[in-house]
């Protein structure tokens, strides 16, 4: 939490990924969002990947798309990879992707 405080991004993703999973602590999928938001607006690709994951479980995929094009874009290759297949599934566009 220390290190989340003084602004390190992958601390922020790491808590997201403890508190949204609820791993040790009592699940609160708010707040593990909040911390992948501020390490995703900081320019953390994993942390941007990961609320792709959560948009694309809600069935927001124009969002979910959004978030994995930056998180590919910074070069995140798993992100890339869902990207393709969102494309496949119907679920993003040839001008999304391209």
């Amino acid at each position: 939490t220390e290190a989340a405080e003084l602004g390190l991004l992958a601390a922020h993703n790491q808590l997201g990924v403890v508190y949204y999973n609820g791993i040790g602590v009592e699940e609160d999928k708010p707040r593990g969002i909040r911390h992948w938001k501020q390490a995703a607006i900081k320019g953390h690709s994993l942390s941007r990947h990961n609320l792709g994951c959560v948009e694309h479980q809600k069935g927001n995929y124009q969002i979910a798309v959004q978030h994995r094009m930056i998180s590919a874009k910074m070069g995140h290759e798993r992100s890339l990879n869902f990207i393709k297949e969102m494309f496949k599934e119907g679920h993003a566009t040839k001008a999304q992707y391209a």
